[in-house]
């Protein structure tokens, strides 16, 4: 099992392919494992690095250091054990608030940036007694109710065979990495500097995600971002449709931020 030792921590990592670097970050409790559809897709034209992020996944499960800050320069930290200098970075969920993150502290070591499903810039939002019961079925490992609960949230059918995996992925997860992480989460609050991204970014919603209305705020925010929806699709986004994502990711990958406003200023001057 391979790691490579980032900050003090042991963190695994796998990489396969080679080319124009991309970095994969997984979510909230989640793991490497959710990128396997879209990194078989894309290893024959890009360098792709998954990795598991502190108390999650084949990562060691450390005492502290569960901060968006923390495992943004966990990142960096991967990068530079990697000895690569620029990247692509793409982050689901918790990974795209550290996105959010790499691409306000430290935007000098981006290409490009996409932002899968993320958690909103400003702050989750979710009551109190919803997070204590999640917590409760946590601490017992009451693995039958999350599947349930996690295929009847999963909108698409042919990704409900990974669900098992994925709940036993979040079951294995340290208690530092599901208390601090959650509480880092709810306390991030930088949606006001989202306008200082520069980097070229695509946001990744779906539309069946009950995060869907925070991302289409969060990515208005962004002055070089472009946007793709897929339709009945929840938050799970590279599992339910590896496929098509690959698709857009290589898309974006070799045409970048395009808008309405980038065709604009692409036509010659005498039409405009």
């Amino acid at each position: 099992m391979p790691t490579k030792t980032v900050n003090g921590v042991d963190l695994f990592y796998d990489e396969s392919g080679s080319g124009e670097p991309i970095i994969f970050h997984h979510g909230y409790t989640g793991s490497h494992d959710s990128w396997a559809g879209v990194v078989e897709r894309l290893q024959d034209r890009f360098r792709c690095v998954v990795m598991d992020g502190r108390g999650a996944g084949d990562s060691a499960h450390p005492d502290g250091g569960y901060t968006i800050e923390q495992m943004a320069a966990d990142v960096v930290g991967m990068a530079d054990a990697l000895g690569i200098d620029r990247f692509t970075y793409v982050g689901h969920s918790m990974g795209g608030v550290m996105g959010m993150e790499l691409g306000l502290a430290h935007a000098e070591r981006l290409s490009k940036l996409v932002l899968v499903a993320p958690a909103p810039a400003d702050g989750v939002e979710r009551g109190e007694e919803d997070h204590a019961r999640a917590r409760r079925l946590w601490a017992e490992k009451a693995r039958d109710t999350l599947i349930s609960e996690r295929i009847a949230t999963t909108a698409r059918e042919s990704a409900h065979a990974n669900v098992p995996g994925g709940v036993d992925r979040a079951l294995s997860v340290s208690e530092g990495h599901y208390d601090d992480c959650w509480d880092a989460l709810v306390t991030y609050q930088k949606g006001e500097r989202l306008q200082e991204i520069t980097t070229p970014t695509l946001m990744i919603a779906g539309s069946a995600d009950s995060l869907l209305a925070a991302n289409l705020l969060d990515f208005q925010r962004l002055p070089n971002a472009t946007l793709h929806v897929f339709s009945r699709v929840s938050h799970g986004v590279a599992r339910e449709v590896a496929a098509a994502f690959a698709r857009v990711l290589a898309d974006f990958m070799e045409h970048g931020v395009v808008t309405s406003a980038t065709l604009q200023e692409a036509l010659p001057a005498a039409v405009r």
